[in-house]
């Protein structure tokens, strides 16, 4: 078996091991279902925060308005995004954390400590990096910045390998609509990283 292939059976083989993961489950609203996607040739890593409700229900990421949104400013479909060739989604928490008074609370603290690195060591692909949230940022960019509007400020500073991102949520359209620069100077460049990459 050649480096490649060793790479990606010990891929797989982990990949199974965090989906029957149950450290947490004391602490969650519902059993476990841990939420995530990955291959060894996965070209671009979405690094968000957890997933919601609905992604619990459905078990896919970003299965909601705000995932509708992050591909409208990625520039691809539905398909393209959940072919973990192309895109490996690792969120701080794999598993839905439950709900607080205004929105999701925060990403269980044991899934990053246990999972995140072992799994970012089998991702030899990686070309670009997109840290959407707060939970993400502090963990992906910890001198980047005090606040996400800050960090998405400073996206020039690390691009083209790594791209702060607010989250896509319809709880940020205010958030939008105060900083309009973001889709109007960020996204398309977005859009042409992400067409190459994928066309590689």
């Amino acid at each position: 078996m050649n480096d490649d292939n060793l790479i990606a059976s010990h891929c797989k083989t982990l990949l199974h091991r965090v989906r029957q993961c149950t450290e947490c489950a004391e602490h969650l609203p519902f059993p476990p279902r841990p939420i995530l996607q990955a291959s060894s040739r996965s070209r671009i890593l979405i690094a968000a925060q957890a997933p919601g409700k609905l992604a619990h229900d459905s078990g896919l990421a970003f299965n909601d308005p705000s995932g509708d949104r992050l591909r409208r400013w990625l520039g691809v479909d539905s398909t393209t995004f959940y072919n973990s060739n192309n895109f490996a989604l690792l969120p701080m928490g794999f598993c839905f954390p439950g709900a607080g008074k205004s929105g999701d609370l925060a990403p269980r603290p044991e899934c990053a400590p246990l999972w995140r690195q072992p799994l970012l060591d089998h991702l030899s692909h990686i070309r670009l990096t997109l840290v959407i949230g707060q939970y993400a940022q502090a963990w992906h960019l910890p001198n980047s910045g005090k606040s996400v509007t800050e960090r998405v400020q400073q996206w020039h500073v690390l691009w083209p390998d790594i791209l702060p991102l607010p989250h896509p949520s319809g709880r940020n359209n205010r958030w939008l609509k105060r900083n309009p620069w973001f889709e109007q100077e960020v996204v398309p460049m977005l859009q042409e990283r992400i067409k190459t990459l994928l066309s590689v």
